[in-house]
């Protein structure tokens, strides 16, 4: 499959409802039901391909960051935790990009990459930002983990509504529009809660954050 094939398929999927996709968990997870685990997969697809756009690389690598990415997703619906509260694009991000990454290192291709160079055109992040030094300290590795660990329990502990927004907003590049839509309410209400997550989460880490 090339990108342009890959781009028709992704423009097929029918985005879920909080509630369908809460379904599609129990199914899997609690009845073993692997047409659930299939559709689950299929819908956090466009997740995967975010990740892989991050990068300027030519097609053919991409697509290849994008097969390394799906065993990621993959790993991540396995390994899912569906009652901790925890949002899953947030859980399967942390897998997709590593093993992108263990890709890109495996196959010497991060040379081609300048550990400088601007990974998309808003020049905000580098491919330096994405890489964990290896020769850092375990203790100083730790610490990192431990830290999206607080932010991911943070946004574990936010109203329904606020999670899926800023879930939606953050980590999936949906529009308010589609948000909107899924979740039944007025786009001047995804403003709204996008807002107050923002605000809420901060105020579970303030404390966290003065010690740190």
């Amino acid at each position: 499959m090339d990108l342009n094939q890959y781009l028709r398929e992704l423009q097929k999927i029918q985005l879920l409802s909080r509630e369908e996709e809460q379904e599609l968990w129990i199914g899997y997870k609690e009845q073993n039901d692997s047409a659930c685990r299939t559709k689950i997969i299929e819908n956090y697809q466009p997740l995967v391909f975010k990740a892989a756009t991050n990068w300027r690389l030519d097609e053919g690598i991409v697509m290849d960051m994008i097969q390394e990415g799906t065993v990621g997703l993959i790993e991540a619906v396995g390994t899912y935790d569906h009652q901790r509260g925890v949002a899953f694009s947030l859980y399967a991000m942390h897998r997709i990009r590593g093993r992108m990454l263990n890709y890109m290192q495996r196959e010497g291709k991060l040379a081609s990459c300048s550990i400088d160079s601007p990974l998309s055109d808003d020049q905000s992040s580098t491919v330096g930002d994405l890489l964990v030094d290896a020769r850092a300290e375990v203790a100083k590795q730790a610490e990192r983990n431990y830290l999206v660990e607080q932010v991911e329990k943070a946004m574990g502990r936010l109203p329904a509504n606020e999670q899926a927004v800023l879930s939606g907003v953050f980590l999936e590049d949906r529009e308010p529009k589609q948000l909107a839509e899924s979740l039944d309410v007025s786009i001047s209400h995804i403003y709204r809660l996008q807002k107050q997550g923002i605000k809420r989460v901060r105020g579970m880490l303030s404390k966290f954050m003065q010690n740190w």
